[in-house]
């Protein structure tokens, strides 16, 4: 049969997404982009915020189109929200016919061909989320030997190293949704990023819910920093990239074999959520201010050229005036690349849902607004004083706007998330995806830099 996708959410997701089509593949499917000429359509959805619900809830709609003008046969609703609405969603949408899991990810071939899965024990959320603990009945972890079909541009692909998170942050629905933490063996992974990078894979970008906690749920402090030194030996990589660092789990060892190790990224993604000590605490998170100082200290003690990105959540219950002016402040005195801000979610199902949502809407966004101007004024002056800089750049390709603009990124810039390079004063034919490109920066627009290659 010929089978349509639709892959919602982060890249963790995508990675499920692509999984499911090298299975489908495998079993003997064909793959199509036209979902008007599919014979199943698989949506693999997000629900982690209101916003990625409803745009998941929107592609399961339009999808559900073709079901009832008779072209699609079957409707399938993989991902988060499958997981956490199975029912609501097949009593309200009825064109849906499976939903699958966060841990049925390997049924998609059995949903396919409209055969039962195996029988599999669950643990209702109501009881999970009665303990301190996440959900424990999801064990789904994919390996080397997985069918997968990658979907990004050639040269840059994500590995998702372990699964779950065994973290019980009071706005976060994740653990429920993925279950404990769990990680991959190292030898799978490195022969995942061989695979790939015969393939023409030149950046692996390494991802989980906590990617510094890898190999600790099995008792092995230091698999990080064994497992960057692993992979700074695949032959054909020229990145690897960390995503997704808890600031808790940041070792001395994974930061020495960052500052070793040639291919990997000189760039710390580290959410840190918000600056204010009471706002912390009520997100469950550790830290405050002064610790997080120290960390960062810490970082730029073995990386001097350390490029760091963060994300903070405002509008919490019970955020302060205070609290906003604490984050501002750390902001300001941090310096930070890359800064992203999201204003709460008040999820069902997450401790934080038990507390008063008592920041207005209107003022959320308000403070994001203000977070966000700041980190403008920060990046525009460090943009200024990159002029004439030397950089070395990797290649990504055509601007979606124009074949005759040509994008790039800089190590320090993780694609999808962060700014761009544009390329000036070139032949575009000479450009080539993947690879890497001395050039001088010569420019700006806003957040994205401009760059002449030598």
């Amino acid at each position: 049969m010929k089978i349509g996708f639709v892959s919602l959410g982060c890249p963790k997701n995508l990675v499920d997404g692509e999984v499911m089509l090298g299975m489908a593949q495998a079993a003997g499917h064909e793959l199509t982009s036209e979902a008007s000429t599919a014979d199943v359509i698989v949506v693999n959805t997000c629900a982690f915020i209101d916003n990625a619900k409803e745009e998941s809830v929107d592609a399961i709609l339009e999808m559900a189109q073709y079901k009832r003008d008779g072209s699609c046969k079957k409707l399938i609703v993989t991902g988060c929200l499958a997981e956490r609405y199975r029912d609501q969603l097949k009593t309200e949408i009825p064109e849906i016919d499976v939903c699958l899991g966060t841990g049925e990810v390997l049924d998609i071939v059995p949903a396919i061909a409209g055969q039962p899965a195996p029988m599999r024990l669950f643990k209702s959320r109501a009881a999970a989320l009665g303990t301190e603990h996440p959900a424990p009945h999801i064990t789904y972890l994919y390996g080397s030997d997985t069918p997968r079909v990658q979907t990004t541009p050639k040269h840059f692909a994500y590995v998702k190293i372990a699964e779950g998170c065994d973290y019980t942050c009071a706005f976060c629905i994740i653990p429920t949704l993925r279950g404990r933490y769990r990680s991959r063996d190292i030898d799978a992974i490195v022969q995942e990023a061989e695979v790939l990078a015969a393939r023409g894979v030149r950046e692996l970008l390494l991802i989980s819910q906590d990617t510094t906690f890898f190999g600790i749920d099995k008792g092995k402090r230091g698999a990080l920093a064994e497992l960057l030194r692993r992979l700074n030996q695949v032959e054909d990589l020229a990145w690897v990239r960390l995503l997704y660092l808890y600031p808790t789990t940041i070792t001395d060892d994974v930061l020495q074999a960052m500052a070793e190790c040639e291919k990997v990224c000189r760039y710390i993604d580290l959410p840190l959520q918000h600056a204010s000590a009471d706002v912390l605490r009520r997100m469950r998170r550790p830290g405050n201010r002064d610790s997080y100082d120290k960390l960062l200290a810490r970082i730029r003690r073995f990386l001097p050229e350390v490029t760091l990105r963060t994300t903070f959540i405002v509008g919490f219950p019970g955020e302060t005036e205070q609290d906003v002016e604490e984050l501002l402040s750390f902001v300001r005195d941090t310096n930070f690349d890359h800064v992203g801000v999201f204003t709460y979610s008040h999820e069902e199902d997450t401790r934080a849902f038990e507390m008063v949502d008592d920041v207005p809407a209107a003022e959320k966004q308000a403070r994001r607004d203000r977070v966000m101007r700041l980190q403008k004024q920060i990046v525009a002056a460090r943009m200024r004083a990159r002029k004439g800089q030397a950089v070395r750049v990797m290649v990504d390709g055509p601007s979606p706007d124009s074949d005759l603009v040509v994008l790039g990124r800089l190590e320090g810039q993780a694609p999808d998330i962060d700014a761009l390079v544009y390329f000036d004063q070139c032949d575009p034919a000479t450009l080539v995806p993947g690879t890497l490109v001395d050039a001088t920066i010569t420019g700006a627009r806003g957040y994205d830099l401009v760059v002449t290659p030598l």
